[in-house]
């Protein structure tokens, strides 16, 4: 497939939530969408909205295309499970978790999730 080099490809970021004794003042902030040219590159950031985000809260990221099942990128921060390519990968940028995509592809154009561990429940 030939993609114009201008051509402009949309990263949906969302969110997972789910698990039994998050605070319910807790809110998980991030882009609702971003956008990137192909070849380039885009951090997508999940944050909190009383704390920072550190490796102790386990951040992972998904991706999910519609009518897909999700697919783990990136786990504990910054591990990718085997056949992730490495232009994903994972941090803390600050008080945030980071999902950085270099090199975009068209096949990029998805959801992505960010889920944090937060003790007795996971946000």
């Amino acid at each position: 497939i030939s993609v114009p080099t201008m051509a402009w490809m949309m990263l949906l970021l969302g969110l997972l939530a789910y698990g039994s004794g998050v605070d319910s003042e807790t809110v998980v902030t991030q882009e609702p969408s971003l956008s990137v040219s192909p070849g380039g590159t885009v951090t997508l950031t999940c944050g909190l909205s009383s704390g920072s985000v550190s490796t102790s809260n386990y951040p992972s990221w998904y991706q999910q295309t519609p009518g897909q099942a999700p697919r783990t990128l990136i786990y504990s921060t910054n591990t990718r499970p085997s056949g992730v390519p490495d232009r994903f990968s994972g941090s803390i940028l600050g008080n945030k978790a980071a999902l950085t995509i270099t090199g975009a592809q068209t096949d990029d154009e998805s959801d992505y999730y960010c889920m944090l561990y937060m003790g007795s429940g996971i946000s």
